[in-house]
């Protein structure tokens, strides 16, 4: 080792300390605006700037009332349930809720059947808390489908299971269409 190698390393040691020792302001020391404060970055004058479109915060009170009750059923709901079954249901579940949908012939495991004797009877909860939180090998939906449009999908799906399990004394007026 030469005579330059030890004058050399209390220079880098030092070095070493300052640049170190710089770091730790700048972690505590962070120039920010707090909550509300005002700002002479934007036009209106706030630091809070407002949430984009489609953003839903935590605690949403119109998206947990939408949530909480089901909408009535109507022709426009049940149109717009099988529009969101086709688009997010039908692929594993079929297009007739059988569980025959094409991912099946792909090899994924067989969703139930909602024509299933269980599936007839659970509530119409059930069937939204499924697509809200998941259940078995299905993921969940809640960040998909928008809480309105669930309560549309079971509102189709309780559509499907009675035209599977309707009578002509339930559904008389479809005695004239038949041939």
């Amino acid at each position: 080792m030469g005579s330059g190698d030890v004058t050399l390393r209390p220079v880098l040691a030092m070095c070493a300390a300052l640049t170190m020792s710089g770091c730790g302001l700048s972690m505590v020391q962070q120039p920010k605006y707090k909550t509300y404060a005002p700002s002479d970055l934007w036009a209106d004058g706030a630091s809070a700037r407002p949430l984009p479109d489609g953003v839903v915060s935590q605690s949403d009170p119109a998206r947990e009332q939408a949530a909480a009750t089901p909408p009535p059923a109507t022709p426009e709901l049940l149109a717009r349930g099988r529009e969101r079954f086709g688009i997010f249901c039908a692929p594993c579940h079929g297009v007739s809720g059988y569980g025959d949908g094409i991912i099946v012939k792909h090899g994924f495991p067989q969703p139930p059947s909602y024509h299933s004797a269980k599936l007839l009877a659970a509530p119409a909860q059930h069937f939204f808390d499924v697509i809200t939180n998941g259940y078995g090998v299905m993921y969940s939906y809640a960040a998909r489908v928008d809480p309105r449009d669930r309560w549309a999908i079971v509102a189709y799906i309780r559509a499907l299971q009675l035209s599977r399990h309707a009578t002509l004394a339930e559904a008389p007026e479809a005695r004239e269409k038949l041939p």
